[in-house]
């Protein structure tokens, strides 16, 4: 085996949701790159969400470092389980229907623990990784947020041996949409501004997911920054045939503001106007659904057209993609999420099934869906355009021949990725 990389990272099967799969998917083909991925990861962590299938896809022979963590999350639950339990898979409701305890909690989270809640495995981990790296002789390490303590983590091992550090940064820091929700004093967000600035400046190679991320970092640091986006792995999911209904599903979570009223109101329009749309016309949603989004869809009188599924295992997940005749992609209408590329766009866009997205203008994803060839994107402001286009769809899917003709796929694929993220590692 080549070279050795050191992986500090949060998530980590049986975690479940797209941020554990960017380097379960890096572990499992870097040694085919002549690079040996050993993983350190807690050993009793609070993960929102769990997905036991992803157990199986670690590789047998990869190192796994595990230590014991202490998290807030666990402390919270005893004043609210299910409140702790939202707010940290992302679930904050909005500012006037939050409670007193949702208010103080997201308070003491945002002041009281930073960068993140996972601020206490900082020290632990430094101390038992500085021997570790010693002893086993690693050169390089690799550290990927958020939760971005993990960051500091590897700023703290950066400035005590004599090692490569790259940072993987999956969302950006400081202008994540979260971070307004978490009532941050002046004091606190300038510290992570400040946390944010000494880590994009010492490590020696920064990688993101986004060219609005790296536009964004190369205005904070003047060091070598990377896209490698995240991707699409081969799998063995069958189906037999297409939904019979005409099923629009949204995979992954719906928070409070990824809230589409345009949408729903365009959906309730051709309901109300097209017989046949409305007997089959069927709105899934798998995965974790806010509150305020169901009374919003409720409230536009799609309640008896909706199917909230919840969290479904990935290979599930990935059957209801390839089974739906529309696959929905929504984002917050703000300049902060041009940056965001959720994980599943790049399973939608090999799924063989049209991408209805709907987003802020000049984002990524507009861009990469162009490119790809695999859906259409609209702006919260096309609401006459998003009409004609679902019914164009609609009758196309009448007449059966609703599908989808991609191209330029393969650079996504995680073999290609990892093979462009090897290049960058070696030629630190």
């Amino acid at each position: 085996m080549g070279l050795k990389i050191l992986i500090i990272t949060y998530y980590w099967p049986p975690a479940g949701g797209p941020g554990v799969q960017r380097w379960l998917k890096f572990v499992k083909y870097l040694p085919e790159f002549d690079i040996e991925p050993i993983v350190y990861c807690p050993e009793n962590p609070n993960y929102p969400i769990i997905d036991e299938s992803l157990l199986d896809e670690i590789p047998k022979d990869v190192t796994i470092i595990k230590q014991p963590i202490k998290e807030p999350y666990q402390l919270a639950s005893f004043l609210s389980k299910k409140r702790s339990k939202k707010i940290s898979s992302g679930v904050i409701p909005k500012t006037k229907k939050q409670s007193l305890v949702e208010k103080l909690m997201l308070y003491v989270r945002g002041n009281f623990f930073i960068p993140d809640a996972r601020k206490n495995w900082i020290s632990p981990s430094v101390a038992f990784l500085l021997e570790y790296i010693n002893t086993h002789k690693i050169e390089t390490i690799i550290t990927t947020g958020p939760p971005h303590s993990m960051h500091i983590i590897g700023l703290k091992l950066k400035q005590n041996l004599s090692i490569k550090w790259l940072a993987d940064f999956r969302d950006p820091w400081t202008t994540i949409g979260y971070h307004k929700a978490l009532k941050l004093t002046k004091l606190s967000q300038q510290k992570h501004i400040e946390l944010e600035a000494e880590v994009l400046n010492s490590a020696d190679e920064i990688i993101v997911t986004s060219n609005h991320t790296k536009n964004e970092f190369a205005t904070k640091t003047n060091n070598s920054i990377s896209v490698v986006t995240n991707g699409y792995d081969n799998h063995s999911v069958r189906i037999e045939e297409k939904d019979k209904n005409f099923t629009m599903s949204h995979i992954g979570s719906l928070l409070s503001d990824r809230n589409p009223k345009i949408l729903w109101a365009v959906l309730s329009e051709l309901i109300s106007e097209n017989e046949a749309f409305s007997k089959t016309f069927q709105l899934n949603l798998i995965g974790v659904v806010s509150d305020d989004v169901l009374e919003s869809i409720n409230d536009s009188g799609l309640k008896n057209h909706i199917n909230v599924i919840g969290y479904v295992s990935h290979d599930d997940a990935i059957k209801y993609q390839m089974q739906s005749r529309l696959l929905l992609l929504i984002e917050i209408d703000s300049e902060d999420t041009k940056a965001i590329i959720p994980g599943k766009l790049f399973e939608y866009i090999i799924s063989e099934t049209p991408i209805l997205a709907i987003g802020p203008d000049d984002s990524d994803v507009q861009q990469i869906i162009a490119k790809t060839n695999t859906g259409v994107y609209y702006n919260y402001n096309q609401k006459e355009k998003l009409k004609i286009q679902i019914l164009e769809y609609f009758e196309a899917y009448q007449k059966n021949s609703l599908n989808v003709n991609a191209i330029g796929l393969q650079p996504y694929s995680r073999k290609a990725l990892t093979e462009r993220l090897s290049a960058i590692i070696k030629a630190m």
